[in-house]
């Protein structure tokens, strides 16, 4: 993400109207405007890959995925972020065209540019939905799926799939998604485990 120079803090409805009448999508964290950098075309057959797997396993479930650009709300609209895929099973989410704010499923496919943000501050963000239950890291330079689950008590566990030969399981939609499926048609430059 990179942050536009004006430091002008806007409201989240002068965001909101500010990215309708943008041609490129902006994250917005307190107030501050992040522009958001295009994306590789690994990141974007796995990304369409497993749209695909989800959208498929989740048919007539009364679920909704979206893909790339649908924001999710947090914090009562201090930030906007747009995952690469969201999910989401509550009725409420069908209010806004813009934004999901109950998502049961998160998953940021890592570019290099953002690969340490997704992984830590974005991750602490998603945290404080009371309604995710997964957030699924999935990496576009080797076979690897990295899955945070909500447990009791607010406490997280975390699950790596390492290698075409695994097969992630989402416990949130009972889906076991093979790394083969997921990764379908990419090509890795460096030698994969």
């Amino acid at each position: 993400m990179i942050a536009l120079s004006d430091h002008s803090y806007l409201t989240p409805e002068e965001y909101l109207a500010f990215e309708a009448a943008s041609d490129i999508r902006h994250e917005y964290v307190d107030g501050e405007v992040y522009a958001m950098a295009g994306t590789s075309k690994n990141h974007n057959l796995i990304s369409g890959n497993l749209y695909i797997l989800l959208r498929r396993h989740l048919r007539n479930s009364g679920c909704t995925t979206f893909m790339a650009d649908i924001k999710v709300k947090l914090q009562t609209g201090r930030r906007f972020f747009y995952p690469d895929l969201v999910v989401t099973c509550d009725p409420e989410d069908g209010t806004s065209e813009l934004f999901v704010e109950k998502p049961k499923l998160i998953i940021e496919v890592l570019s290099p540019s953002t690969k340490s943000f997704d992984q830590t501050a974005k991750f602490l963000y998603y945290r404080t939905l009371p309604s995710l239950e997964e957030y699924l890291l999935v990496g576009t330079e080797s076979p690897f799926v990295q899955c945070f689950r909500r447990q009791t008590q607010d406490i997280w566990t975390v699950q790596i799939y390492e290698g075409l030969g695994a097969i992630a399981h989402l416990e949130s939609f009972d889906l076991d998604a093979p790394l083969t499926d997921i990764y379908e048609g990419v090509t890795f430059t460096a030698p994969t485990p």
